[in-house]
């Protein structure tokens, strides 16, 4: 019978906020309700009364209270959420204690810069009335392409202070990713760095910027942060162009634009790897208590408490990172190469800085252990309660190498949802425990369920992953949707009415989640559906083996699968090693997981948050366009699988 690799101890489930939260709903609703299962029952059920518990818990402090909590009438896209309410989303990200940390940012060369909570708003004052004296009124739009440092926090909080929509992307985008972007929401004010700095390596921004100004003719301001001498500027006469220091001066106390629940608080971006990328429309009280939820109970941050994430500025994850302000976690920022000088070093940052909860990607977490790092030898890691993973399915071997060979008595939450919804559909709780290759369960008010093809939710059985009931986070739309046409089309064509997340999952019996990778990069050979995080999991054990890629390939009528993978250096893909890698799905999957045919290549193409995008190795292969490579990290590793002649037989 397996076991839990984690549970909480009795002492720890008391002192959690999570069961805080449970006691208080009890009391106030007179209930009896006696775990997390039950909580989250209720929570499904009885939403209004959810969300406004979670209201009181958290404080959230409305300048106008709502008339009603929640609104339905058939649609899920036509709920409504605290009808009447104002609030403001920077506001609650600014009440922290005055001396204590707000921000550390970290550079890849060891500067370090913090900003007490003081501080930090002394700096959105400074910089909201800079913004306000530019032009800057609620509704309009400033864009940002900023590495993840503390300029970024500051300008993200003053645009959320006068109401007008924050959107960001990370300086490694090229200049066609960035205008497909920003082009299409028109921002008043952009706000770039002149360079950054990333594997040792310094680069200058000027030319780029050059490239995509003249293409964003709505920005009347431009401000420079960190432009070294000797960068290019852009050339645009009717554009004033200014550094960060000379834009603002910080001082003061910020002021806070009352705004309604479903004001826009920013835009963020489908990965776009199918043609230019959506731009989802995120309402301000939603994010706000979709993420005091995550963060303060999910998460079990508190005051003080010190939260990092591996992300940059164009990823969901930064504004989920940013939000850890609202319950007065001090942020911890780093912008660099996560390897760079050597592959400790984002390791070395949980005991230099007190880490407690410790956020990177699958992928990262993948490398460590094939790079052979083992923190639990080199490093006390006394501060870290929490290991948070996403941007892929983190596999079961990745579980046994966080509790083997990184902490073994650290809450190891894996997570998952997406930037459609800023947040989670299932996550972590510090009352529940960790099953090997599983996510905790689903989020607290989230009706997520596992269905087959004809709409019926089945446990233990691979299938779509659907939330039935609507939530506040989820998106006010697309920008340029005024109909919703696309935002429908998107989420509840698959299942009518229904959110249909496009994830390939599969709900265990005692609660608990398994992702088995994207529904649209699902294989299936012979009418059989395989996951393709069924297959990498076994890939990865094989230590020749740095990554890999699987596809269906439409064949002879049918379709059969292609596994191309990418070796360590030194390593050739002969006969016994084929042999081994398909002896290793058939053993630990099944004979219907073993590729037809195996093929070597250099790269494995991935979105810049570090996704493998199967759909654009596929489209290769079939001749087919991939519309938008510069959603793409790397796209030149597309060139390997083009006329690949191991494919044609």
């Amino acid at each position: 019978m397996p076991h839990p690799l984690w549970t909480p101890s009795r002492e720890q489930i008391a002192a959690s906020r999570m069961d805080a939260f449970r006691r208080q709903v009890n009391q106030q609703f007179g209930l009896s309700l006696a775990d997390y299962a039950q909580l989250h029952e209720w929570s499904i059920q009885e939403r209004a009364d959810f969300w406004q518990a979670l209201v009181a818990f958290f404080q959230v402090q409305f300048t106008t209270p709502p008339s009603r909590i929640l609104e339905e009438s058939g649609h899920m896209t036509e709920a409504r959420w605290f009808s009447g309410a104002t609030l403001n989303y920077a506001a609650h990200l600014l009440q922290g204690p005055d001396q204590q940390p707000a921000l550390i940012s970290i550079s890849e060369s060891g500067e370090r810069q913090q900003l007490s909570f003081a501080e930090l708003r002394a700096h959105v004052a400074g910089l909201q009335r800079s913004l306000s004296a530019a032009g800057v009124t609620a509704g309009d739009r400033v864009a940002a392409i900023l590495p993840n440092g503390w300029q970024a926090v500051v300008a993200l909080l003053a645009t959320s202070s006068l109401g007008a929509v924050w959107s960001s992307c990370s300086p490694d985008f090229g200049s066609r990713g960035i205008v497909d972007r920003f082009g299409q929401i028109e921002p008043k004010v952009l706000i770039a760095c002149g360079g950054y700095q990333y594997a040792g390596k310094r680069i200058d921004l000027g030319q780029r910027l050059a490239e995509v100004l003249p293409q964003l003719s709505s920005v009347k301001q431009l401000i420079l942060v960190d432009a070294e001498r000797g960068t290019q500027r852009p050339e645009r006469t009717n554009v004033p162009a200014t550094d960060w220091d000379s834009f603002y001066q910080p001082g003061g106390v910020p002021t806070f634009l009352p705004l309604p629940f479903d004001h826009p608080l920013y835009i963020l971006y489908s990965s776009g790897t199918t043609g230019v990328p959506k731009c989802i429309v995120h309402r301000s009280g939603g994010v706000l208590l979709q993420h005091l939820k995550e963060l303060g109970l999910h998460t079990d941050l508190n005051t003080g408490n010190r939260l990092f994430y591996y992300t940059t500025c164009g990823w969901m994850m930064w504004n989920w990172l940013v939000s850890g302000l609202a319950v007065n976690a001090t942020l911890v920022l780093y912008d660099g190469a996560p390897f760079h000088p050597h592959p400790e070093r984002l390791i070395d940052l949980i005991d230099s800085e007190g880490i407690h909860a410790f956020g990177i990607s699958a992928r990262y977490l993948a490398a460590l252990e094939k790079e052979q790092v083992r923190p639990a030898l080199s490093h006390r890691l006394d501060s870290l309660r929490c290991i948070l993973s996403t941007g892929s399915p983190l596999s079961p071997e990745g579980f046994d190498y966080v509790y083997r060979d990184i902490k073994p008595d650290v809450q190891l939450s894996s997570i998952s949802g997406g930037t459609d919804i800023v947040s989670c559909f299932a996550l972590g709780s510090p009352t529940l425990p960790v099953w090997r290759g599983e996510l905790q369960g689903a989020g607290l008010g989230m009706a997520v369920e596992v269905w087959n093809g004809q709409g019926e939710q089945v446990i233990g059985e691979k299938g779509e992953l659907v939330c039935t009931r609507a939530f506040p986070s989820m998106p006010l739309g697309f920008w340029n949707d005024a109909d919703g046409s696309r935002y429908r089309a998107a989420y509840f064509e698959r299942f009518p009415g229904v959110w249909a997340h496009g994830d390939y999952a599969e709900q265990r019996p005692h609660g608990g989640l398994i992702i088995h990778g994207r529904s649209d990069a699902v294989l299936n050979p012979g009418g059989v559906r395989i996951g393709t995080a069924e297959i990498y999991r076994q890939v990865e054990r094989i230590d020749e083996m740095l990554e890999s890629v699987a596809i269906g390939q439409q064949w002879q009528g049918d379709v059969r699968v292609v596994l191309f993978v990418q070796l360590r250096e030194g390593v050739e893909l002969d006969a016994a090693l084929e042999r081994r890698i398909r002896e290793e799905i058939r053993q630990h999957a099944s004979p219907r997981h073993v590729p037809a045919r195996i093929v070597a290549v250099q790269d494995i193409p991935r979105t810049r948050s570090g996704k493998i995008v199967e759909l654009a190795v596929r489209n290769v292969v079939h001749g087919q366009p991939v519309n938008n490579t510069e959603a793409l990290a790397n796209p030149e590793a597309l060139d390997c699988y083009r006329d690949r002649v191991e494919l044609q037989s």
